[in-house]
């Protein structure tokens, strides 16, 4: 903990004296060094708030300490994206590549990785289907807001001023909701689903009801946990705040530098958000790989599935209103091809997920489509 604050404060130190050589034309084995180091320190302090939000989540129980650690990774991207954006040189499309590439990551790489080991690992693994379809409601909604719609009723793929103000208050209030709806009425919901293998009443089900669905047990309030674990609870948030604020200031930097490394490559230009979305869901990736291990295949659904939801339903909002107080436009539309995958994708992810079980094949069709998107990037 204390080694990654050093080492997060200190490179935003060093970086803050080093400016004047930044700003020049480094040769470019300096800008690839440069830009690996800042890179190496953002992913480590990223490990550092997803560790933090980890012992919170334990602490807090589902789905309120699920919540804390995707809504701590997604701050991180959106931090990340409007860096970029802010930044020197034209980026319209950072926020569209950025959350596409982190839509075919989580729904299709981290997912098919994840269901892939839990499927192989364990024999009868499922979700809270309630959950999942929830989950997918709501990204069938805002994946339509999100990069479908622009191209229908705005204009050169973006919308319009006049758009923009209900497109983000009615983003934010769906959002608002859910997490309203997820973290009371509809909690149970998201909680992992366990199997037994014997009724109530000792006698052994039958047929299909020879597995039994259950929600673990309800934990105490989550007030009340904090009430009494106030000094931990407070510390960790602390320190979670004092290893993201390094990401936050070292993240402009990092952001001129791999606009220029990527413009010297000749890369493509969604290559910048899928590095962002590489970087940013690194942490949570293992984390949901260690859930998938232990057979908390609704603890990856949260982890995924949620993370997705904030990551729609906070970024487009956020992206929306720096380009209304910036004057840049923001463009969302997707093309064909990745709107035919996204969709594709959804669609995987709802038969995936509506079964009795979910099993390695199922991770195998997702961790194709992924490949597929990788295609259609440098094709």
């Amino acid at each position: 903990m204390i080694i990654r604050l050093a080492l997060g404060w200190g490179a935003f130190i060093a970086t803050l004296v080093a400016q004047p050589f930044l700003a020049a034309h480094l040769p470019t084995p300096a800008l690839i060094a440069v830009l690996g180091a800042i890179v190496a320190v953002i992913i480590v302090c990223a490990f550092g708030v997803v560790v933090e939000a980890e012992h919170l989540a334990h602490r807090l129980g589902d789905p309120y300490g699920t919540l804390i650690l995707t809504l701590s990774i997604v701050l991180i991207e959106v931090i990340l994206i409007s860096a970029v954006m802010l930044g020197p040189g034209e980026h319209a499309t950072i926020a569209r590549d950025s959350v596409m590439a982190v839509s075919m990551i989580i729904l299709n790489l981290v997912v098919g990785v994840s269901l892939l080991i839990g499927g192989l690992r364990h024999r009868d693994v499922r979700a809270n289907s309630t959950g999942v379809s929830t989950y997918l409601s709501l990204l069938v909604v805002l994946g339509t807001v999100a990069f479908a719609l622009p191209g229908l009723i705005g204009e050169g793929g973006a919308y319009t001023a006049g758009q923009e103000i209900p497109i983000i208050i009615l983003t934010v209030i769906l959002y608002v909701a859910f997490l309203t709806r997820q973290m009371g009425a509809q909690r149970d919901d998201f909680k992992e689903v366990v199997s037994v293998g014997v009724t109530g009443a000792g006698v052994a089900p039958q047929g299909d009801d020879a597995v039994a669905r259950q929600v673990k047990p309800e934990r105490a309030s989550v007030l009340a946990i904090i009430s009494e674990h106030r000094s931990e609870v407070i510390a960790r948030a602390l320190v979670l705040v004092m290893t993201v604020i390094p990401i936050v200031l070292l993240s402009h930097d990092m952001a001129g530098l791999l606009d220029d490394g990527l413009d010297r490559a000749g890369a493509p230009i969604a290559l910048s958000g899928i590095l962002i979305a590489m970087i940013v869901f690194l942490p949570e990736t293992l984390t949901a790989i260690r859930a998938a291990i232990g057979g908390e295949i609704q603890r990856v659904s949260n982890l995924c599935h949620g993370a997705l939801v904030s990551t729609v339903g906070l970024t487009i909002p956020a992206v929306l209103v720096i380009g209304l107080f910036t004057g840049q436009t923001v463009i969302l539309a997707e093309n064909p091809t990745n709107l035919v995958l996204l969709g594709v994708t959804l669609l995987l992810t709802l038969t995936t997920f509506s079964g009795k079980r979910v099993t390695a094949l199922h991770g195998a069709a997702h961790l194709m489509v992924f490949v597929l998107y990788g295609m259609t990037v440098f094709a």
